[in-house]
């Protein structure tokens, strides 16, 4: 690769990281008060809210570790789109609106504000349980967004793998500290746009480069294992070659369950929480739908072309998007398609390093240390924001440094121990009125349990996907322990979410 190349590769890319800090210095003088910082006064209109929604909700895992899973396995992880998709569109028909109504009812800025406020806001043990959860499970989320910016910059421009994650990590924290919530859903929208437009214009370039339809099919017939197994190769099949039960198991419902996930992720509930109105989720929902037809299944694209252009060996599967764009454009567009994946990685370590600090000065800070905002003035609140922000962020990355294994990996442990610890709890919260505060702390409890025991007892995970198991647990618990009535019933909201 000559310099040139590298000169005019690192120019776009250079650029689109100016434009995040930019865009942070340029909201930082609408942060007077901890509610801006969190939920930038909940004014997002439906535009801003949905895309930064898709943006923040899809981390490296979209561009580097789910391409990397095509590559591999091929086309068995259409699966995962199809449940994706529904769980998107499920996340926003049944919790959306219910929980933009209510954490406003109660001025709730963060998801154990709202859980805590369900039962009377004065549940200090629900709270330090719901923000404990969502650290474990936050530092571990965020650290594979780093490993995503190492591989990244490392594929791209040969930087080493530890200093391109603390080059991601950088950048991340800054913008997320100068401007809060409001830097964050900006720079969301804009990232979630060049998500889409590379997850679209990839794989159309690289069938192109390979003769068309017909060329491509015969490239990954040919160089998908075993060798020469042509159409009838379980890569180019979506049971994967399997039938019967290790199909129904082992394939399809593995891979469907990602979508259960989506009920339970903080750092995209909050944008619920933000909208401007009840009024906007409606178009917000069409326009969150709309991305993911244009974005989801290029990204499954992505890593397929890979393998008919790049052929089979990649050392770090992960990789294949930054090489192959290098393979098919100009280094100055190369530059700005190389962004996408990086953007993949900010918007979502963006989202979850906000929801983090926020819930530690939030739940911890104000109302179980100090029990109310009386004795703290606004800035002050926001100054233990950023530094929260800062400590979490150098967690994640000293965990990334420890433990920097596949994303693909990292991502579905963080998202279905977030996914059952919340999703259920949260579902039955809006629209379950005979849930009681025993039966939320049990949910949560037992879908972290659930999952920490599915990750790593052997043969756990091949007899029932973790995602699943520990989701159907959790909700089992949540309301077995309800019905029991152990616990106080949750008297405050009992109507529907209108």
């Amino acid at each position: 690769m000559n310099q040139e190349f590298d000169s005019t590769l690192f120019l776009g890319f250079g650029l689109y990281l100016l434009l995040m800090l930019v865009i942070g210095a340029l909201t930082v003088r609408y942060m007077k008060g901890l509610d801006d910082f969190v939920l930038g006064g909940r004014r997002l209109g439906p535009w801003v809210t949905a895309v930064s929604e898709r943006a923040s909700g899809e981390s490296a895992w979209f561009l580097l570790g789910l391409p990397g899973a095509a590559y591999a396995a091929g086309f068995r992880e259409f699966w995962s789109v199809i449940g994706i998709g529904f769980g998107i569109f499920l996340s926003w028909t049944f919790l959306a609106r219910g929980l933009r109504r209510m954490s406003e009812e109660t001025g709730s800025l963060t998801i154990p504000d709202f859980l805590s406020a369900r039962f009377g806001g004065g549940d200090r043990s629900l709270r330090g349980i719901a923000t404990l959860i969502l650290l474990v499970f936050y530092t571990s989320y965020i650290g594979a967004q780093l490993v995503g910016s190492g591989q990244i910059l490392e594929a791209t421009f040969g930087i080493e793998k530890s200093w391109g994650m603390a080059i991601g990590a950088i950048v991340v924290v800054l913008y997320t500290m100068l401007g809060g919530f409001l830097a964050v859903a900006w720079t969301d929208l804009f990232q979630g746009i060049l998500m889409a437009v590379v997850a679209l214009a990839l794989p159309i370039l690289g069938i192109v480069h390979l003769g068309g339809w017909d060329s491509f099919v015969a490239a990954i017939s040919a160089n998908s294992l075993p060798a020469g197994a042509g159409e009838g190769s379980p890569f180019l099949s979506m049971n994967a070659g399997q039938t019967g039960r290790a199909f129904v198991f082992g394939v399809m419902i593995g891979n469907l369950s990602w979508g259960l996930g989506y009920f339970g992720q903080p750092h995209l509930l909050t944008r619920y929480m933000a909208i401007r109105s009840v009024k906007d989720l409606r178009l917000g929902t069409l326009i969150a739908m709309g991305w993911v037809l244009v974005a989801y299944w290029g990204a499954v694209f992505i890593g397929l072309v890979g393998l008919g252009v790049l052929g089979p060996g990649l050392e770090e599967v992960e990789q294949v998007m930054p090489l192959l764009t290098k393979a098919l454009v100009p280094s100055w567009l190369a530059g700005i398609f190389i962004s996408g994946a990086v953007a993949a990685m900010m918007s979502t370590a963006d989202s979850q390093i906000m929801v983090a600090s926020s819930s530690l000065v939030e739940d911890v800070y104000v109302k179980i240390i100090r029990r109310g905002r009386g004795t703290d003035s606004p800035g002050r609140l926001v100054f233990l924001a950023r530094a929260s922000a800062l400590a979490i962020t150098a967690l994640a990355l000293l965990l990334a440094y420890v433990n920097s294994g596949l994303i693909y990996d990292m991502v579905a442990y963080a998202w279905a121990g977030l996914g059952a610890s919340f999703g259920p709890v949260l579902i039955l919260a809006i629209w379950w009125p005979r849930l009681t505060r025993g039966g939320a702390i049990a949910g949560m409890v037992v879908g972290t349990v659930a999952t920490i025991v599915w990750k790593n007892v052997p043969g756990l995970q091949e007899a029932l996907d973790l995602k699943v198991a520990s989701f159907v647990l959790a909700l089992i618990a949540t309301t077995l322990v309800s019905l029991l009535r152990i616990g106080d019933p949750a008297l405050p909201h009992r109507k529907e979410p209108m």
